[in-house]
């Protein structure tokens, strides 16, 4: 079986590594009730699932790509997963001022990966 390329475990382990983070940094905003110092600890417990995907991701991706590079994906991939969660999850809409903001960071990003030497 051929190995995974390091792009690709790199973005499908960052991927699924923020949508850990993404519920334990907000998850718990539906449930106001819950006391904080619960919302706290269930927020560490998932959040340990994001670092143990986190770590390899990075750790795969370094050389391949460089440490701003990674950081960059990292970017992208949470503001992606936050549109889609904050959506879905909070019920709050995208409005056209989010879209052109997440436009403009795209752009940043296509930056960081160019080499203008």
């Amino acid at each position: 079986m051929p190995a995974i390329p390091a792009p690709v475990a790199t973005v499908g382990l960052l991927f699924a590594s923020n949508l850990f983070m993404t519920f334990a940094w907000y998850g718990h905003l539906k449930f106001k009730a819950l006391p904080l110092w619960i919302a706290i600890l269930v927020s560490w417990g998932i959040a340990f699932f994001e670092y143990v995907l986190q770590v390899p991701a990075n750790r795969i991706g370094y050389g391949y790509f460089n440490a701003s590079q990674l950081k960059t994906i990292q970017e992208v991939i949470t503001l992606s997963i936050f549109i889609v969660f904050s959506t879905l999850w909070l019920g709050e809409p995208i409005r056209w001022n989010h879209a052109l903001g997440f436009a403009v960071i795209c752009c940043g990003a296509w930056l960081v990966f160019q080499d203008f030497g």
